[in-house]
């Protein structure tokens, strides 16, 4: 699944550990979703709250 966490994340000047801490994830998922792993949607709510992003924002990071 192709994404632009690692692009939107890096432009925040956020860390994996620190998406993780904002999203309520671990850098391990974070890390397995930038490269472009499989996750669900749940995942990928926090994510966009994370990045601090609206949920109907998603476009913007998710490509599905």
């Amino acid at each position: 699944m192709k994404n632009n966490v690692r692009r939107l994340r890096l432009a925040r000047k956020l860390t994996k550990a620190e998406l993780a801490r904002r999203a309520g994830l671990s850098s391990l998922t974070v890390g397995r979703i930038e490269k472009g792993l499989p996750c669900q949607i749940a995942t990928r709510r926090k994510i966009l709250l994370g990045l601090g992003l609206k949920l109907s924002e998603r476009h913007k990071v998710f490509d599905d």
